[in-house]
């Protein structure tokens, strides 16, 4: 028993050396003086204050968390609607196509998917004269194409495990379709919306193979910025961008389970 909870405690801190390691040594060259990034020339902050006054960066930051809200947001609409025709309807003609055309985005390959979505970008302007060029539009549907893949399946599976007795129940006492959706269904199944929209939020933010094929000029995303810098060698910018979306991420992370925690503990007290 020793012998394997020795096992298992390596194991598990060799682990979490090897994913937060590279992490942390980020966060600390973030503070480097030096521009050079495998020098260290000492502490020093003027490369976050070097790249709050990037422009570049900070019109690419902004450009791509507005089309992920705005890519999540609509995934969620499509994929809730989606997942709910697949758990609720029953069976319906062409139930298997319709089902393998929603899930398909999930196993395509990415430049598969970019490029067939920009030849379809570029015929549609031929044809109809729309999208004028590619830009922030053509990046907002080519995500929430593959994005609401994710939601549709965190959706279905929510409401595939919820007990249907519930609106059954609401049904009995006389609720609408609309008002048993909205009122019953709907806030049972908002924990499964709330992580889709943040896995679809992600998931555009962290977009690069797709962005890069339907966007057009001055349209980059942050990734498209961040990939183009990279390759001409790592800057001492990046690496403070980078430490800032940690600190974002492990900030949004603790808020979460704080208040999952508080729920619980409200949930503990005796009722008086």
């Amino acid at each position: 028993m020793k012998r394997r909870s020795l096992f298992l405690n390596t194991s598990a801190t060799l682990g979490f050396v090897f994913l937060y390691a590279p992490i942390i040594a980020l966060i600390v060259y973030s503070f480097n003086a030096s521009k050079l990034v495998t020098v260290w020339g000492g502490w020093s902050l003027k490369w976050y204050v070097s790249l709050f006054n990037n422009d570049q960066i900070i019109d690419a930051a902004l450009l791509s968390v507005k089309i992920a809200f705005i890519s999540a947001t609509a995934a969620v609409v499509l994929g809730t609607m989606a997942g709910f025709a697949l758990s609720r309807l029953g069976p319906f003609r062409g139930k298997m196509i319709f089902s393998g055309w929603v899930t398909a985005p999930l196993v395509m390959p990415e430049v598969i998917t970019g490029l067939s979505l920009l030849l379809l970008f570029v015929a549609m302007e031929g044809m109809f004269g729309w999208p004028s060029g590619r830009g922030a539009s053509t990046i907002i549907i080519a995500h929430v194409t593959f994005c609401m893949a994710y939601v549709a399946v965190i959706v279905q599976a929510r409401l595939s495990s919820m007990d249907e007795s519930l609106e059954e129940a609401a049904m009995d006492l006389g609720a609408k379709p609309l008002h048993l959706f909205f009122l019953v269904t709907l806030p049972l199944i908002s924990p499964a919306i709330i992580s889709g929209w943040l896995l679809a939020f992600t998931l555009s933010l962290d977009d690069l193979v797709i962005a890069s094929f339907v966007s057009g000029p001055g349209n980059s995303t942050l990734p498209m910025v961040i990939f183009s810098k990279v390759r001409l060698g790592v800057s001492p910018e990046v690496n403070a961008l980078a430490t800032l979306m940690i600190l974002i991420v492990a900030i949004g992370v603790g808020l979460g389970m704080w208040q999952l925690r508080r729920q619980e503990k409200l949930l503990a007290q005796p009722e008086n």
